[in-house]
């Protein structure tokens, strides 16, 4: 899994215990994964259809630095799925897993429409992302 992007834990990220609130790194999770997501699928037109169960393995507290990886785990027509983890940045321990965020391409009408990976399987997808950093390097 490769990690993409990091977040400090601000004194207003914090719940009462005065530990990262689950709603705001649900909040971090959606935006980063969309951003990920939204690049796979070549298109910001997009929107997020379903997070599966969430697990908070363990906590984040002010001054840390949490990184966020993400991975393609299904493609279809519409639809990219993704596998997230948010880790601290310095320890490597796992704060949330989120096993399958799926998001939905869309049309300038706001209806469903196929993507540039729709029709690939995971590994051309793998390669065809690798051929695309390759070219840009």
């Amino acid at each position: 899994m490769k990690y993409y992007s990091r977040h400090f834990v601000k004194p207003g990220d914090l719940n009462p215990a005065q530990r990262l609130f689950g709603g705001q790194a649900l909040a971090w999770i959606d935006e980063e994964a969309a951003i990920f997501a939204g690049c796979q699928m070549g298109t910001a037109n997009i929107v997020t259809k379903l997070m599966s169960e969430i697990d908070f393995v363990s906590s984040a507290v002010c001054g840390d630095i949490v990184e966020f990886g993400f991975e393609v785990v299904g493609i279809g027509r519409t639809s990219l799925t993704v596998h997230c983890e948010m880790r601290n940045k310095q320890t490597r321990d796992l704060i949330v897993r989120v096993e399958r965020i799926v998001f939905v391409a869309l049309d300038a009408d706001g209806k469903p429409a196929p993507h540039k990976k729709a029709g690939l399987t995971l590994e051309q997808a793998a390669n065809y992302s690798a051929a695309g950093q390759k070219m840009a390097s």
